[in-house]
């Protein structure tokens, strides 16, 4: 079991006993006896309740310590009570051993007290002169079983207002008797350890780091202002100073829970600090409300009859208790922030996604919605590129005035929220200083909430954005395809008319003329062999023709034969790799034709462009995919004459070969090669694959 779970079964029985011992006793019971509660039921009760519930959230030794401090001394307090409306105990044998009990629990409540504010938040002192002096602090849990055994008599607590000197103690040690009065004004009276629990916390609060100073500043003030209240009390008991007293031992749990919200005071988890300080805070003031609605009554209780002090209970109750929702709302409001604000800020930014109609005036009016909400100086939406980077340009931008917005061109944001939808992160919003304070928890959690709603409009803006790039490129590839067969057309109408239509012509004329010799006997045998010629060169002609539109290997051996045809005429060195089951492999005509010009393509701007001294194509299927690696170690992509470093892919070879294969709903991509050069990879979907004339279809 943990130990925060056994110091809860074990603290918290004793602590609630001994306090409905204190209330019975003092209450009801003994009525008229001068006594009150308002030091258990205000003085003790918040602590005790804090100190139980920190047990129950965390297994903090700081945890633990306000526990067994607040316990110690209700104890305390039980046994002031008991020794009080009992005085002939003093005579019991027994009772020197019952004061010992006493005399430690004081000691407990001091040495544990004083543990907390030297070392809070964290437990532990920075020096290890600090830390070694924190350990004399638990010297006042000695004061009952050394007074026990150096003190002839009886030694009661300062605090009960009797004198044991005349009660003798049987279980003094003589020997030990020169110890005495050591064991009284170092251990008894805890001055010395009050003093060096003060000077650890004084020096940390005075003299420590920057971040010690403020870790420790509002604990060491509110220990401050406790000496003073007791110091008071000790000269003057008026009600006043009483109330002081209460007063400052109820800002300690106050200033604990200051200590989880800012710090993570009793080790507890950022997540953590803003529901559980809500959760303790809750606590504190439902426990001082019941006290102080209670205390009244209990008091004055034997006077008063049972109807009036309901009366006077019922009248405080309905009194006090705007008071009470007065604090919780507050409270719920330092935490959390202003939730109408929010709800508004939220159903205003809805609204304002609704009504943009352009991309860019979206993320506009979300970064003014997110500067209003949390009065930001200013805030900008930045989305991801293509590549998975920040884009270098806010796309959504809104400031409180010019000054801001000159500031946050220099200056870097001081929070950050990324824009995630389901598992891809679309972009982030940043934020400015806060134009009053800074920003809290409440103000995060909502920039999270924000962004969450937001994602999902981001996420549209991005593609729709991407949408109309593809459209945009789509009617570009369209346009680049009709003028490349308008270009086809007239170069093949140029060749028609410039070589084969005159080789044509001439030879009609030839025939014509042969035929008029034929008619006067004057034809000979060579004339028509010439004739037989031009018919040859004119066939020639037609097939080079022919194979410049579908070369004829492609049709008769398929695409790597056809690919392999060119290597012997190409440049520069070319290797062309391809496995046996590939080249027994027949596609599609669209998709050999396709894979056949793409390979021309790139290796047409190889031999123009890279001033390569190698180049390569692989060829393999995947995954129903024709995959074509065009590789060269010239001079990279990024470096060719006129380039900009960024991949030239709306023009030139490259355009052309983007559009041929975006037309079989295939990919390109360019990148650079190892060590050097470019390599652009091309995949053509295949669906069916039919094996080469001649070769058997693969089994399986």
């Amino acid at each position: 079991m943990e130990r925060r779970w056994v110091c809860l079964a074990t603290l918290g029985p004793i602590g609630v006993a001994a306090l409905v011992y204190i209330v019975v006793v003092r209450g009801f019971i003994e009525g008229q006896a001068d006594h009150t509660l308002a030091w258990p039921m205000i003085g003790i009760l918040p602590l005790f309740v804090f100190g139980m519930w920190l047990l129950t959230v965390t297994a903090s030794r700081m945890a633990v310590l306000i526990a067994l401090a607040s316990t110690a001394m209700l104890v305390s307090s039980a046994y002031e009570t008991f020794v009080l409306l009992n005085p002939e105990v003093a005579a019991e044998p027994w009772f020197p051993l019952f004061n010992a009990i006493g005399l430690t629990a004081d000691g407990t409540a001091t040495a544990a007290f004083l543990m907390v504010f030297a070392t809070f938040p964290e437990g532990t002192a920075e020096h290890r002169w600090q830390r070694i002096a924190v350990v004399f602090l638990w010297t006042p849990m000695l004061a009952g079983p050394l007074t026990l055994l150096t003190t002839p008599h009886v030694v009661m607590s300062p605090y009960i207002g009797l004198s044991g000197d005349a009660i003798p103690n049987p279980y003094a040690v003589p020997w030990l008797e020169w110890a005495a009065p050591a064991v009284q004004y170092l251990i008894v009276q805890p001055a010395p350890a009050v003093v060096v629990g003060l000077t650890v916390l004084g020096t940390r609060a005075l003299f420590g780091t920057p971040e010690v100073r403020a870790r420790t500043r509002v604990m060491a003030l509110v220990v401050a202002a406790a000496l003073v209240a007791f110091a008071l009390w000790t000269f003057f008991d008026h009600w006043i100073i009483q109330l002081f007293v209460y007063a400052s031992l109820i800002t300690i749990p106050i200033a604990a829970i200051h200590g989880i919200l800012r710090y993570g005071a009793f080790d507890i988890a950022p997540v953590d600090r803003g529901p559980l300080v809500a959760r303790s805070s809750n606590l504190l003031i439902t426990v001082l409300y019941a006290a102080a609605v209670a205390t009244p009554a209990v008091l004055l209780a034997p006077p008063l009859r049972v109807v009036p002090a309901i009366l006077l209970t019922t009248l405080l109750a309905v009194a006090l208790l705007p008071l009470r929702s007065w604090l919780q709302r507050r409270l719920h409001r330092t935490l959390f922030g202003d939730r109408e604000r929010q709800f508004e800020m939220l159903g205003e930014l809805g609204a304002r996604l609704e009504q943009a109609v352009e991309p860019r005036e979206l993320l506009t009016r979300l970064a003014e919605a997110v500067r209003e909400g949390l009065d930001a100086s200013w805030v900008r939406i930045e989305l991801v590129g293509v590549d998975g980077a920040i884009a270098p340009a806010p796309v959504g931008f809104a400031s409180a005035d010019a000054a801001a917005t000159a500031a946050a061109a220099g200056e870097a944001a001081v929070d950050v929220c990324d824009l995630v939808h389901g598992d891809e992160t679309l972009g982030r919003i940043e934020l400015g200083p806060r134009r009053r304070g800074e920003y809290g928890e409440a103000e995060r959690m909502l920039l999270r909430t924000v962004a969450g709603q937001a994602a999902a409009s981001v996420a549209n803006v991005r593609l729709t954005a991407q949408l109309a790039e593809q459209l945009d490129e789509l009617t570009a590839s369209r346009e680049r395809l009709v003028a490349a067969q308008d270009d086809e057309r007239r170069r093949l109408e140029r060749d028609l008319h410039d070589g084969i239509q005159q080789d044509v012509v001439a030879q009609i004329a030839g025939l014509r003329l042969a035929r008029n010799r034929l008619q006067r006997g004057e034809l000979t045998a060579p004339e028509l062999a010439a004739l037989q010629e031009q018919a040859r060169d004119t066939l020639r002609e037609l097939r080079e023709l022919a194979r410049g539109i579908h070369p004829p290997v492609l049709s008769d051996n398929g695409l790597v034969a056809a690919v392999e045809s060119g290597v012997a005429r190409y440049p520069i060195p070319l290797e062309v790799s391809a496995d046996a089951a590939l080249r027994a492999t027949r596609f599609p005509d669209d998709v050999e034709t396709t894979a056949y010009y793409v390979v021309r393509e790139a290796l047409a701007n190889t031999a123009k462009h890279a001033n390569a001294t190698h180049a390569s194509v692989g060829l393999a299927r995947s995954d129903g995919h024709l995959r074509i690696a065009i590789s060269d170690d010239g001079c990279g992509i990024g470096e060719v004459p006129g380039s900009t470093g960024a991949t030239p892919m709306s023009h030139g070879g490259l355009a052309n070969i983007r559009d041929r294969v975006a037309a079989l709903r295939g990919t390109v991509r360019v990148g650079p090669n190892d060590p050097s050069g470019t390599t652009l990879v091309v995949e053509l979907p295949v669906d069916t694959a039919a094996p080469a004339a001649g070769q058997e279809a693969p089994v399986g």
